[in-house]
């Protein structure tokens, strides 16, 4: 467990500052925001509240950087890259722990995360040097066609704050290796982890004007820039509701647009799954930062024959967990991210039970003690058969509660899966040929078959329908930030 003075130690380490165009510097009106710590509901620190002047100065800066920044020997730029992947990990207790204190998230997890995070920086300082344009002859064979991969100019990425660390490597990564400068804007409820980022890409040699990072209070100043000349690039990972409203902003002056939105993500367990592995997998495709990830599980499909077993063997998984401050010994979850989340997961779950549903298994919430007790805590469900009707079907939840519903058949399976206007990602468990012609039919970005274990920096991350637009991770992420330009050539 962290001692507070070691935690008060780590927080006065975090600069408080914005990094505008590579320097620390108060917001220009002097506005600040708190950052709160979930397990207590008390402020951890404040940081500058950038404004739209300093949105504006962020893309001066970028607009200035660009052309040299392009020009910088790709060796060069993935050397910087490479550096700073080393020292997020040599930063990395700090780095999990600061995420511990923002986000509430239990230390295992983010440790996790800290180690995801970094790959993509040693994933794109790979690619930085790889990447390819194309010379053929023209068919008619009168000409030669040249095309080269052009950075596509200054990145605004805007980021959520359930993964503070790894939603900025997954953006800044693959931007910087294209040659592209970059404005990033975290969440507001957590900025620390990306401020503490933008310090080791200092130290790490990246050139003034390259990077900005603002948090701000208000997002409509960063989104600004959306509406500004040279902005080229808007890369964002949050709400659906939001990230459309950003894209037809975008849309007005043709940026192009990356978006990483909501997810439904069905978790379909077929007749002759392994049940324990299935049960065990909900660790990872659940549990993890308490249920608050794009990517969890939220809809339960499970074939009729084996679905009440199903939730006894989930329910006791559930019971293994032990919530509490994030940062103690033995916690494997902690709180949810505000009271307003605890809300709405307690919403969707008497709105089940209301509508007929049965709790299968409920967690106790642990006497932690009065400093707590102002903390954002929610200890987990298991439902069975909420009626169609139920909210818990139509949103996701956000928290951990495993809502089972019993299907008949494959068809059945698939036909649920599909009935959601989103698509980011599914998970399926059974007999290799059922589960992967399954996998094969779901309409999702990213499928999972018998594996709770989805994300992969060395894979394509994203999302079909109202899920999103667009590819981070893999070798399809860095083309995000390029421009194919053909050049016409004589014979």
């Amino acid at each position: 467990m962290a001692e507070q003075s070691h935690i008060h130690a780590l927080i006065e380490s975090v600069p408080k500052d914005l990094f505008l165009a590579g320097r620390w510097t108060a917001a220009s009106d002097g506005g600040t925001l708190s950052v709160h710590n979930p397990a207590t509901g008390f402020e951890l620190t404040q940081v500058a509240s950038a404004t739209t002047d300093d949105a504006q100065s962020a893309l001066r800066a970028a607009l200035s950087a660009q052309k040299q920044w392009a020009d910088t020997p790709p060796r060069t730029r993935s050397e910087i890259l490479y550096r700073t992947f080393e020292l997020i990990h040599e930063h990395s207790e700090e780095l999990a722990l600061l995420q511990t204190l923002e986000l509430g998230r239990a230390l295992p997890d983010s440790r996790a995360e800290v180690a995801y995070g970094a790959e993509f920086f040693r994933w794109f300082a790979e690619e930085a040097v790889r990447i390819r344009g194309d010379y053929r002859t023209n068919p008619s064979g009168t000409g030669r066609i040249l095309v080269r991969q052009e950075p596509v100019g200054p990145v605004l990425a805007i980021t959520p704050w359930n993964f503070p660390l790894a939603m900025g490597t997954r953006k800044i990564g693959p931007a910087l290796a294209a040659g592209c400068t970059v404005i990033a804007k975290p969440a507001s409820k957590t900025p620390l982890t990306m401020l503490y980022l933008a310090k080791l890409l200092q130290e790490a040699g990246l050139p003034e004007g390259v990077l900005s990072v603002l948090p701000s209070a208000h997002a409509s100043r960063i989104s600004s820039l959306l509406d500004a000349p040279g902005l080229r690039k808007l890369t964002f990972t949050g709400s659906t509701l939001v990230g459309q409203k950003l894209a037809m902003k975008a849309a007005k002056h043709s940026i192009r647009t990356s978006l990483e939105m909501g997810g439904n993500a069905p978790y379909i367990v077929l007749e002759g799954a392994d049940l324990d592995l299935a049960a065990r997998e909900i660790a990872v495709a659940k549990m993890r930062g308490a249920g608050q990830v794009c990517i969890a599980a939220n809809r339960f499909l499970v074939h009729e024959s084996i679905a009440e077993e199903f939730a006894d063997k989930v329910a006791e998984e559930m019971a293994k967990f032990t919530l509490g401050p994030g940062w103690y010994e033995g916690v494997t979850f902690g709180p949810l991210s505000g009271a307003d989340q605890v809300e709405t997961v307690r919403t969707l779950v008497d709105d089940a039970v209301a509508r007929g549903g049965r709790l299968v298994w409920a967690g106790p919430i642990p006497d932690l003690g009065n400093e707590f007790d102002s903390g954002y805590w929610y200890p987990g469900a298991v439902l069975m058969s909420a009626p169609e009707s139920s909210l818990i079907h139509k949103q996701e939840i956000f928290g951990p509660v495993v809502s089972v519903t019993k299907i008949s058949s494959i068809d059945e399976a698939i036909y649920r899966a599909n009935e959601t206007p989103f698509g980011l990602a599914a998970y399926v468990f059974g007999p290799l040929p059922d589960a992967l012609m399954v996998a094969e039919q779901i309409e999702a970005g990213m499928v999972a078959v018998n594996r709770g274990v989805l994300s992969d920096p060395a894979a394509p991350f994203g999302g079909v329908k109202e899920s999103g637009v667009g590819r981070e991770g893999g070798f399809e992420g860095i083309h995000e930030y390029l421009e194919p330009k053909f050049i016409a050539l004589p014979m």
